[in-house]
């Protein structure tokens, strides 16, 4: 059980923070990067369930829970000690990979292929899954800079690949299907 009674704690003051073990980095550490990314993530979901209901805000609320769990993995260094913690880390899984590919399929069976590519925009709700796409793919990015120089587990990248694609696609169905994409047009205001 997480407890916050005291929000403000002074110990970053001097541009360092606490890893999920305790180490203490820098705040521009690659590590802090990549979670921070993905909480930053998160926020931009919570602004398209604002636009969302049914179904869709079913599996975007799953996705924020999911963000959060993919921050308690990023902020735990260490892969290797996980067995002997004396309290196991949360790590993802492949089992929530898997949960976005279908998602993927089920939302993508009924949209028509692209004959274009698409521009952020159409309705309010695409328009702000787009946002989520964008920057969950600097989330990946920034994990995968953070893999090339310290151990992260494989299904996190996975995770924050298959998400950025499970965004375009919930775009789409949120455009209608796709009737309300906005497709670019290459060359239009030459």
């Amino acid at each position: 059980m997480v407890v916050l009674n005291k929000i403000y704690t002074r110990t970053g003051d001097a541009g360092q923070t606490a890893l999920g073990n305790g180490a203490r980095v820098d705040k521009y550490d690659a590590r802090v990067n990549a979670y921070g990314t993905v909480d930053e993530t998160n926020a931009t979901v919570g602004l398209a369930r604002l636009h969302a209901d049914g179904e869709m805000d079913v599996q975007l609320a799953r996705i924020q829970n999911d963000l959060f769990d993919l921050g308690a993995d990023l902020c735990r260094p260490d892969l290797e000690s996980d067995a002997t913690a004396e309290y196991p880390p949360l790590r993802m899984n492949n089992a929530q990979v898997d949960r976005l590919e279908a998602e993927i399929d089920a939302m993508n069976a009924n949209i028509p292929p692209l004959r274009s590519f698409v521009l952020p925009g159409g309705t309010p709700l695409a328009a702000q899954l787009h946002l989520s796409r964008t920057v969950s793919r600097r989330a990946e990015r920034l994990t995968v800079e953070l893999a090339s120089l310290e151990s992260v587990n494989p299904a996190a990248v996975k995770y924050l690949n298959r998400l950025s694609d499970w965004f375009f696609v919930a775009s789409r169905a949120a455009n209608k299907n796709g009737a309300n994409d906005v497709l670019w047009v290459p060359g239009a205001n030459r």
